[in-house]
């Protein structure tokens, strides 16, 4: 159980505009490592652009791509995935290109890495996390695995706050007990992740709190060389600053710093303000790790995860489905339940309407809001029983979409080839 075949790998890939990473375990109990671009170091970030040789079609990627850019043999291509949203034509010597086309080029390229563990042909599952999943997002990624026609179908995608829940969960509980904080320091910002658990509830429900704070971007050597003692000692006391102010007046129980912001040159009294009571962790490849960790849930879910359901944004918040009747008793039909990803929702299925031209579909927020239910008018359905097919899907995190189609009833009546549609807004 939770064992691909033939020691196929699961794979959390951290897709970054800037940086990308790949973690990786064998089983769905085992361990996670992450890959570096030099085997036997610690180089986990893998910048996410690509570098065509002046003149020939030939392509780099990622510390090769820096290296011949800046020996000027080729053209670099940077913002990868900014582009690929974009949708523009690249424009590149003499030549177009489609910016999704480069970022699958980018992909399969670094997913070679693969070799330091197996061959890029074991791959047996993918989590691909990104910092925010939307529709154009979730779209652009889709057109992506077309184009790298991976030989497996356990493909998903989790944002950056799901892959933080899904890394702590397989951390010791003592490390949530209460809240757990995450610091992400990319360039001038800073995003922030504040995880709570609402443990009189059963499954407990974690809520995790997303902010970003402005922050002057740290420059490590090379140009923070030439940064004064005062200045480290601003950047020192704005963080504290910073973390008293996100810690909210609450118990935190850990503090996880990622991003090459964080540095031993600056951090004085605010890292020893953090690690007053608490277990403060630094590293920068959590995301990645917490999406291997998510494929591994999704494959077999701990004891933990059966035990906690995540309700972030990119969570549908409520259970959704109908009351019927079953062999003439009175039943709950569940049609979609909380906690999936609201892109991923996607239910069908078929039941007979006995009387009248309406159906109801009862709505269960686990959000603190009151049941209701939703009525939907099915207008000149014919009159007597009928049956239906019902498809019920998300098209945003807060919109969900009701098709119902008319199927008939055997030789009685023919299916009229009626379908209605409903949007219903959930909270």
């Amino acid at each position: 159980m939770g064992i691909l075949k033939n020691d196929k790998l699961i794979v959390g890939y951290d897709l970054g505009n800037r940086f990308s990473q790949i973690s990786y375990a064998v089983s769905a109990e085992g361990e996670v490592e992450t890959l570096s671009q030099v085997a036997g170091a610690q180089l986990y970030n893998i910048p996410t652009v690509l570098c065509k040789r002046t003149g020939v079609n030939q392509w780099f990627y990622g510390k090769e791509a820096l290296r011949n850019a800046a020996e000027e043999q080729g053209i670099l291509v940077e913002n990868l995935v900014e582009l690929a949203l974009d949708g523009e034509p690249i424009r590149i010597e003499e030549d177009s290109y489609d910016p999704v086309s480069l970022l699958t080029l980018f992909f399969k390229r670094s997913l070679g890495l693969l070799s330091q563990a197996g061959t890029s042909e074991k791959l047996g599952a993918l989590m691909i996390t990104c910092e925010q999943l939307d529709h154009r997002m979730v779209e652009m990624l889709n057109n992506m695995l077309e184009g790298l026609r991976l030989r497996t179908d356990k493909i998903y995608f989790q944002s950056h706050t799901e892959s933080f829940y899904n890394y702590m969960i397989r951390q010791p509980g003592e490390l949530w007990a209460s809240r757990s904080m995450l610091y992400d320091y990319r360039g001038d910002r800073i995003n922030i992740y504040a995880m709570d658990c609402n443990r009189r509830t059963t499954p407990v429900v974690v809520f995790i709190e997303e902010s970003v704070a402005d922050f002057p971007a740290w420059c490590p050597g090379g140009e923070g060389a030439g940064i004064s003692e005062a200045d480290r000692q601003g950047f020192d006391r704005a963080f504290q600053r910073l973390a008293e102010t996100s810690f909210g007046g609450r118990a935190v129980s850990s503090v996880f710093l990622i991003g090459d912001g964080f540095s031993e040159e600056w951090m004085k009294e605010s890292l020893r303000f953090l690690c007053r009571g608490r277990r403060v962790f630094q590293g920068n490849n959590l995301f990645s790790k917490g999406a291997c960790h998510g494929m591994q849930e999704r494959m077999h879910m701990s004891p933990t995860g059966r035990e906690h359901i995540f309700l972030g944004s990119d969570k549908l918040k409520a259970n959704i489905g109908m009351d019927v009747m079953r062999q003439g008793e009175a039943s709950y039909l569940a049609l979609l339940d909380a906690g999936v990803n609201w892109y991923e929702a996607d239910q069908v299925t078929e039941f007979y309407l006995q009387e009248g031209k309406q159906i109801r579909l009862k709505i269960t927020p686990l959000i603190g809001k009151e049941i209701r239910t939703a009525g939907i008018t099915l207008e000149e359905l014919p009159e007597g029983i009928s049956r239906l097919r019902a498809r019920l899907y998300l098209e945003t995190e807060n919109r969900l979409a009701v098709e119902i189609e008319d199927l008939g009833f055997g030789e009685l009546r023919v299916p009229s080839g009626r379908v209605w549609r409903e949007e219903i807004e959930l909270y």
